[in-house]
């Protein structure tokens, strides 16, 4: 039994706030952990498959589509700096508890989809090192370790995740100067795309399509929200921390991008299950695979451990409202942490890892899609509220409007329905199982 389940009955503290830990730096180094974590060193490969060469385009409409939606919620986050942020803003948008609920179950089954997606991407690094490991067993105790940590404490969470992302930025920063000093920039077509690319639609579908699976590396942004009750200022520390996370990776990844091939070219990307230390092997053999394949550990690692750090303040929130058996609003008396939510999306985790045989593709794209139907519930509550409440105080506000219409929550509104069209009828399907299973949720607990 995992330490933060047991001895816990006269540690539990009555009051359920949590503590204020966290600073700007941490904030922002949270932020640009969450995107540029490990999705940029495990689905890279299959980007390429899909876009070739020009996914740097596709990258570039991933991060129009993040700043839309980023701006709404650091807007939101400045008004109401609350755990389970989704959540809290469909509900004082919309002041419908099963929209909100809705809203908050999605936002979970993201979280913890995205985590065993990720650790799964872990366990395919992990066999660069230890051939033998057995991948699901491995990603299993991953996941329990990290919920180890998430239970010792916020602070100890935070610094763990400014470290290993100060390691994953290196591993990119390596993969950008290998391009631009030692690959073949000069003579790289950069708009090249796989054969089956036969037209501009075609072209076009597929750099759309690319965008879906791009945007798993992407989205992370947005579970700063999350993290609003253990942040010092969090009215100001929140949005300033999504801004500068969503330039600073945009930056990156698009220089990732564009260096990535010019070292190996998208076929070769396309067909390996660590792209990125491929791309470092031509330059240094295999020390290269064994160094990217190390800074990977660290991507990988630190992402799950922000997602399960985030997940559980989300169930942490709705239960503190009610919308889930209170108990798991309980914060332990020493640590000053959730323990019961971070146990149960702990358990989630697994379960996931379990039921999906390590098929990261498939898993991720379900994450993706339920990341986008809550993008749509954000986008909407912040034009709502415009309408319906002018005048709440807003320390940050998205710019542009036209009268009281935001433009850019729209287009956010926009592009979050647009990119749900892209996805196959199974991954659909299992983002509609996600929704009608919350419904039902709510109806038999509203009975209770």
């Amino acid at each position: 039994m995992p330490i933060f389940l047991s001895s816990l009955s006269s540690d539990i503290v009555k009051s359920h706030q949590l503590k204020q830990s966290i600073g700007p730096f941490q904030a922002i180094m949270y932020g640009v952990g969450l995107i540029l974590g490990a999705g940029i060193y495990v689905l890279i490969g299959d980007i390429a498959g899909i876009a070739g060469n020009a996914m740097w385009i596709s990258f570039i409409i991933a991060a129009l589509i993040a700043v839309f939606t980023g701006l709404s919620y650091a807007e939101l986050a400045s008004i109401f700096p609350k755990s389970a942020a989704e959540y809290v803003f469909v509900k004082n948008a919309f002041g419908s508890n099963l929209f909100a609920f809705v809203a908050g179950w999605l936002i979970v089954f993201v979280a913890v989809v995205s985590a065993a997606t990720v650790a799964i991407g872990f366990s395919g690094y992990l066999l660069n090192f230890f051939p033998q490991a057995n991948p699901i067993l491995s990603t299993v105790i991953l996941v329990v370790v990290l919920s180890a940590i998430n239970f010792v404490g916020i602070r100890e969470s935070a610094w763990m995740n400014t470290v290993f992302t100060l390691v994953e930025l290196s591993g990119l920063v390596i993969i950008i100067a290998l391009g631009i000093f030692l690959g073949s920039p000069a003579q790289t077509n950069y708009y090249e795309m796989p054969p089956a690319v036969t037209n501009s639609s075609l072209a076009a579908g597929s750099l759309l399509g690319a965008v879906g699976l791009i945007f798993f590396a992407y989205y992370g942004f947005e579970n700063l929200a999350n993290i609003a009750e253990e942040t010092k200022n969090a009215r100001r520390t929140i949005p300033a921390a999504l801004i500068i996370s969503i330039i600073v990776t945009t930056a990156v990844y698009i220089l990732v991008a564009v260096s990535a091939v010019s070292l190996v070219g998208w076929e070769a990307l396309s067909s390996s299950d660590a792209p990125l230390a491929l791309a470092a092997e031509k330059v240094f053999g295999n020390a290269g695979i064994v160094m990217l394949s190390a800074i990977a550990l660290f991507a990988t690692t630190n992402t799950v451990l922000m997602m399960l750090v985030s997940g559980s303040r989300i169930v942490y929130g709705m239960a503190s409202d009610r919308a889930l058996p209170f108990s798991l609003s309980a914060v332990h008396r020493t640590t000053r942490t959730p323990f019961k939510a971070i146990a149960v999306v702990m358990v989630l985790t697994i379960a996931v890892v379990v039921a999906s045989a390590g098929r990261i593709e498939s898993v991720a794209r379900v994450a993706v899609f339920g990341i986008f139907l809550v993008y749509v519930f954000v986008n909407m509550s912040l034009i709502w509220l415009r309408y319906k409440q002018p005048g709440l105080e807003r320390p940050f506000r998205s710019p542009v409007r036209i009268k009281k219409f935001p433009l850019l929550a729209g287009l956010g509104l926009l592009t979050s329905l647009l990119m749900l069209t892209q996805f196959d009828l199974l991954t659909a399907a299992f983002g509609a199982a996600a929704i009608l299973s919350a419904i039902a949720y709510y109806m038999v607990w509203r009975r209770r």
